[in-house]
């Protein structure tokens, strides 16, 4: 099977390279970038006026199966990545039951080899069942195919179990993924602390609750010379405790949600379910510390922490709510829109952030166009204007704080190893 994608503007920051030429694709790899290349091919895509990007890299979501598939599935969560022009998501370990185990992570990657519309990775648990009294399998896992291991949507409250996770780990160079939010402190709370919570009469989440617990985990990282990768950071002073960690070289990393960066806590004046989530969203000089860390490389990516729910799970009063929601099918069009339109970032900051810098921190197979590569790329328009209807998604926990959001910039095709999974926002018959 040969592609050839046609006249578009190749961008690829890891390489400097940024121009308007063709891509040739056979047998699920890059076999020529080229000007005004004559091969014959089986399909040839015109992307005349449209950039041509590697795929791009979801290192946060949550596909909860297996047990909690009247959230999301494997099927629909990797449509809706499809449809969101992303070709390679990792699953979070927190479902039923948990990725605690080999089989439960062979089971995952051979569903998604069948059913998958995109690549998946396996993110274990670093304690069994995420209970954090004793250590998962974590070197099982890692055999057959994890890539890093994570106790997400909880804690790791014991300071000696994570001590023995990063040792561990330094055997094997595999990152450990922090939900790093103090247990205790967030316990009582729905939404950020601070002048909108108490103006509407919501408990909120202190931002030093998640310091507290970044500086904890970057001290371990330092001590025991383990990857540890800050998950969904939000607070400023998260952020700063970040930047000194690298500073002193130590081997921390950190990625930044699509709505972190985006909304603000004001977004939960008027209780929508849809804006309850785990970190809360922010005041606004959060948001706009969460860019500054950004832009100077203290975060390293951009992830979705895509966290669908059952409709009806949502449907409840602001308190009673579960945190997150879907993300996929918004993450491309919300950067390009709130964040590169804006000036905020260009155009290869956020390829960097989206695609490149996540394969490199995981050794991940995408992330790059050059010749012989996996042909894992994303096709964008940046023009395209389209607004935020859920009822399109594929995803089936619909609910999404950018219902009706007026976008400009759109991915428009999505190829996961040479083949077209999705276009012009259709998502391909597999």
């Amino acid at each position: 099977m040969k592609l050839l994608i046609k006249n578009g503007r190749v961008v690829d920051p890891s390489q400097h390279l940024d121009a308007i030429c063709d891509v040739l694709v056979e047998d699920g790899k890059i076999a020529k970038i080229g000007k005004k290349l004559a091969e014959a091919a089986d399909e040839t895509y015109d992307a005349t006026g449209k950039v041509v990007a590697p795929g791009f890299i979801d290192m946060h979501t949550h596909l909860r199966e297996p047990g909690l598939e009247a959230k999301e599935s494997i099927r629909t969560g990797t449509m809706a990545a499809a449809a969101g022009g992303i070709t390679t998501i990792a699953c979070m370990p927190n479902t039923k039951p948990a990725i605690s185990t080999s089989i439960v992570v062979s089971g995952i990657k051979e569903r998604a080899a069948r059913e998958g519309f995109v690549n998946v990775e396996v993110i274990g648990s670093i304690s069994k069942d995420e209970q954090g009294k004793e250590l998962s399998e974590m070197g099982d896992m890692l055999e057959k195919g994890a890539v890093a291991f994570s106790d997400d949507g909880h804690y790791v409250d014991s300071s000696r179990l994570l001590m023995n996770a990063a040792r561990y780990m330094t055997s094997f160079d595999a990152p450990l993924v922090s939900h790093s939010i103090e247990s205790e402190l967030n316990a009582d709370g729905y939404m950020h602390e601070g002048a909108v919570s108490a103006k509407i009469g919501v408990p909120g989440v202190p931002s030093v609750a998640e310091d507290i617990a970044v500086a904890r985990d970057v001290l371990v990282a330092g001590y025991t010379g383990a990857h540890i990768h800050i998950a969904h950071v939000a607070s400023k002073g998260a952020a700063d405790i970040i930047r000194q960690a690298k500073a002193k070289g130590w081997p921390v990393t950190a990625e930044v949600t699509v709505h972190h960066l985006t909304l603000t806590d004001e977004a939960c004046l008027g209780y929508s379910t849809a804006t309850r989530v785990s970190p809360p969203l922010r005041s606004r000089d959060h948001v706009e510390g969460m860019r500054e860390a950004l832009l100077d490389g203290t975060i390293d990516m951009i992830v979705t922490d895509h966290a669908p729910h059952a409709p009806e799970e949502k449907d409840v009063e602001f308190r009673k709510a579960p945190n997150g929601f879907c993300g996929l099918e918004t993450s491309v069009g919300v950067v390009l829109t709130d964040l590169y339109h804006t000036g905020v970032l260009t155009l290869d900051q956020v390829i960097e952030k989206m695609s490149c810098r996540p394969a490199e921190i995981f050794k991940l197979k995408g992330g790059r166009l050059t010749e012989g590569a996996l042909a894992d790329i994303t096709i964008l328009d940046l023009d395209k204007e389209w607004t935020v209807d859920s009822k399109k998604f594929y995803t089936i926990g619909k609910v999404t704080p950018f219902e009706g959001k007026q976008c400009k910039g759109k991915a428009v095709a999505t190829i996961v190893a040479g083949n077209i999974v999705m276009r012009d926002g259709e998502v391909c018959k597999k």
